[in-house]
């Protein structure tokens, strides 16, 4: 009788570390594509969820007819499209096609070489729950995606804000996870730098700050408040106009006004501002002499480029290159705290 060979184990953290490279750059790549979706507003073309035979687009006129049927039938096309051709359509279409075959191709990446690492064994067991939490939240942002699409397919042609900043702050939460993750399979990290308590903290009200930035980034996207006030420093010729206030119960300014929106998501990029300058200066002036300037240096530079991004998009009234550009710089920004968090933390000798 055979008896069964069990595969022994062949730790490989380089290979490992490079497929979480290669999936951290496919989801800011999908950031990116995300974003331009949303800005020509190709998000809500695609009527139908199919996880696998929506793989492929129409092949042929007759296909191409029969999902123009699906969106006349849509919100958008009767209220705001009405005069589209199948000519417009194919436009939005194949933008919203390609963020949902890179989602796709996100999860083939994830899969493929998860299995080929657990069959050889290849992944400790210290780290195998962090990597497998990065399979948790892409599965969560799979249906998220799809629940925000189905909130503009209802009435109204726009998509639930509170549903697409959900789905944001989640892929965020994907990037910095595997981000993370990386960071721990490298042996490099773990004797370099030293538990600083101060300015982990610092850094951690930073990624605070930034998340709350992030969400009214996405609201103020989600409702189209970019569009207002297309001046600055002022609203308009005033600091605080009326319609900051105009909506009552009080509340409702601070989460679906547009003007109040627009006016929170302005005050908040100072007060990112101020956080993120006082710790890259604590970085790069701190005593006594810290490793962590280069990080410093690089937080510098995002968030006053971050805050010119914001400036000129709202200037330009959001077009699309400066809207992505100012989503990438935030995520980009946000990758750069998190190595902060993680190079201050209380280092362990064997999983880092």
């Amino acid at each position: 009788m055979a008896l069964k060979t069990k595969i022994p184990a062949k730790p490989d953290l380089h290979a490992v570390r490079r497929w979480l490279h290669v999936g951290l750059a496919l989801v800011l790549l999908m950031l990116v594509v995300g974003a331009i979706t949303r800005l020509t507003e190709s998000g809500l073309s695609i009527t139908e969820w199919k996880p696998v035979t929506g793989v492929l687009p129409p092949l042929n006129e007759a296909q191409w007819q029969e999902e123009f049927k699906k969106y006349q039938a849509s919100p958008e096309f009767r209220y705001k499209n009405m005069t589209f051709t199948l000519t417009d359509f194919k436009t939005i279409y194949w933008w919203e096609w390609v963020h949902r075959l890179l989602a796709r191709l996100v999860g083939l990446v994830y899969i493929i070489p998860l299995t080929i690492f657990l069959w050889r064994r290849s992944i400790p067991g210290a780290y195998l729950p962090g990597i497998l939490l990065i399979g948790v939240l892409g599965g969560l942002q799979g249906f998220l995606g799809w629940y925000m699409v189905k909130s503009g397919l209802v009435d109204e042609p726009r998509v639930s804000h509170y549903r697409l900043a959900a789905h944001l702050l989640t892929a965020l939460t994907i990037a910095a996870t595997i981000y993370w993750q990386s960071l721990r399979l490298s042996n490099f990290y773990n004797s370099r730098f030293q538990v600083q308590t101060a300015i982990r903290r610092h850094a951690i009200l930073a990624l605070l700050v930034l998340i709350i930035q992030i969400v009214y980034g996405a609201f103020v996207a989600g409702k189209d408040a970019g569009q207002l006030y297309n001046t600055w420093p002022r609203m308009g010729s005033e600091w605080i106009p009326e319609a900051v206030f105009a909506s009552t119960p009080w509340y409702l300014n601070f989460l679906e006004n547009e003007a109040g929106l627009q006016f929170i998501h302005r005050t908040l990029a100072w007060v990112v501002f101020l956080v993120m300058i006082t710790l890259s200066f604590r970085l790069i002036f701190g005593k006594p002499a810290f490793l962590l300037w280069r990080e410093g240096l690089w937080l510098l530079t995002l968030v006053v480029l971050q805050i010119v991004l914001g400036i000129f998009t709202l200037l330009m009234a959001v077009p699309i290159v400066l809207g992505v550009l100012h989503q990438l710089v935030a995520a980009w920004l946000l990758l750069v705290v998190v190595r902060i968090i993680f190079l201050t933390r209380k280092m362990s000798a064997s999983a880092g």
